[in-house]
């Protein structure tokens, strides 16, 4: 059997593979507790009026960059519930921003714990749902958008420890 404390991994290098190649939960019981952070970032391209109805406030829906944000925090609370293998976590922070550009919007996720795992499923379900509601309230008025970009920029704590995306890749 693979220890999460040595870093061994199960089948074909995958922590959430065991020997016999099956799915399984890895066990964190042994890991220290620690403050982790992680942040998401993602972007939703749109035509320029769909951008300039958010930036003015005029999306016949109502306020769909509050909507996404706490669509987006409330997703974070429940990653455990939709991505099968995640522990559940006590979020100690849950930060999601929108900024609207020309034609798109960017969203940025910022997830905090103290616990035995990290937090970067958390960011980044946080980061894919406040996108996926700008769309959802955005649809009627532009079928064009894409959600695009969607990665982990920074994550911190742990035993693995720090990590940030080289800014060419930003």
């Amino acid at each position: 059997m693979n220890d999460p404390l040595t870093g061994s991994t199960g089948a074909r290098g995958f922590t959430h593979l065991d020997e016999q190649g099956r799915a399984r939960m890895v066990d964190v019981g042994g890991k220290d507790v620690t403050r982790r952070r992680a942040v998401a970032r993602a972007r939703i391209t749109m035509q320029p009026e769909t951008a300039q109805a958010l930036d003015e406030g005029t999306v016949a829906k109502g306020d769909v960059l509050a909507v996404a944000r706490v669509a987006g925090i409330q997703a974070a609370k429940r990653t455990s519930e939709l991505i099968p293998l995640c522990h559940p976590l006590i979020l100690s922070s849950v930060v999601v921003d929108l900024v609207v550009g020309d034609s798109w919007v960017g969203v940025e996720a910022v997830t905090e714990t103290v616990d035995r795992t990290g937090v970067e499923m958390e960011a980044l379900v946080a980061c894919s749902v406040a996108a996926l509601t700008v769309y959802d309230m955005c649809k009627a008025k532009d079928r064009s958008m894409t959600v695009e970009s969607l990665g982990l920029h920074e994550k911190s704590g742990g035993r693995s420890g720090d990590w940030r995306r080289d800014d060419h890749l930003a």
